[in-house]
């Protein structure tokens, strides 16, 4: 066997990375699929007892089925002496956005939307409420080789938006400054990656194709469909990138 047959029988008994070799499919049907933010920072006291409780949507059947929830990381706390990693100033911009709107009455951590409203009941050990029955549309996401197509086929025409975050799941940091000196904080549903861009017509349904950060963190991926310019959710999906883990 020569060089060259023993390089190419080399390659061909490789394997393919995934992200090339297949596509990942996730959807929602017809019925809306709720959206829930929360904001938290690494470096506030009391964010940790939310990211656990948002962490335990893990085990829930409602995961992605009626649920879809990302937690953005908010920069207002570093002044504290901790730089939490994950924070940026877009989502702390988002979440004023939302206050401006009057979606919530402050800004403030831990806080949370649902569907594009204040929702306190969290902190009154309450659960969430129960969902509309609305129909908005399907919403249908790809994933392969670094690029994302999402398809929305809308109940109301209209023109809209779509977002794209790629989550971090498991992801441990050890705090050694500001309010949780000294404690090792674990969080679920971290936006890593957020893009956004618009939904055009192809044919009977909406459009939009993304380029995806090469973020090796990331384990799971949303997208969600807003008015343009909006920031209140139409509909929303997302899933797991692989197995999901114990």
């Amino acid at each position: 066997m020569n060089l060259i047959r023993a390089c190419l029988l080399l390659i061909c008994l490789l394997p393919i990375p995934a992200a090339f070799s297949e596509s990942l499919v996730f959807a929602a049907g017809q019925e809306k699929v709720r959206l829930l933010e929360l904001y938290t920072s690494e470096g506030c006291s009391s964010c940790p007892p939310a990211d656990r409780w948002l962490s335990r949507w893990r085990q829930s059947p409602d995961l992605w089925r009626t649920v879809v929830p990302v937690a953005f990381h908010v920069d207002y706390w570093d002044y504290l002496g901790w730089e939490d990693r994950f924070a940026r100033a877009e989502f702390s911009q988002r979440q004023r956005a939302y206050a401006r709107r009057g979606a919530s009455r402050a800004v403030y951590t831990p806080g949370f939307i649902l569907d594009g409203a204040e929702w306190r009941g969290f902190f009154k050990g309450s659960s969430l409420p129960p969902g509309t029955q609305s129909r908005p549309g399907s919403l249908t996401l790809t994933v392969a080789a670094g690029k994302a197509t999402v398809n929305f086929d809308a109940a109301e025409m209209a023109d809209y938006s779509v977002w794209v975050a790629e989550l971090g799941t498991g992801l441990t940091s050890r705090v050694r400054a500001g309010e949780n000196r000294g404690r090792s904080l674990t969080h679920d549903f971290v936006v890593l990656n957020l893009t956004e861009g618009p939904l055009e017509r192809v044919g009977r349904v909406l459009e939009a194709r993304m380029e995806l950060p090469a973020d090796p963190r990331a384990g799971a991926i949303a997208a969600w469909v807003t008015g343009v310019d909006g920031l209140e959710p139409v509909q929303a999906v997302g899933g797991f990138l692989a197995a999901e883990p114990p």
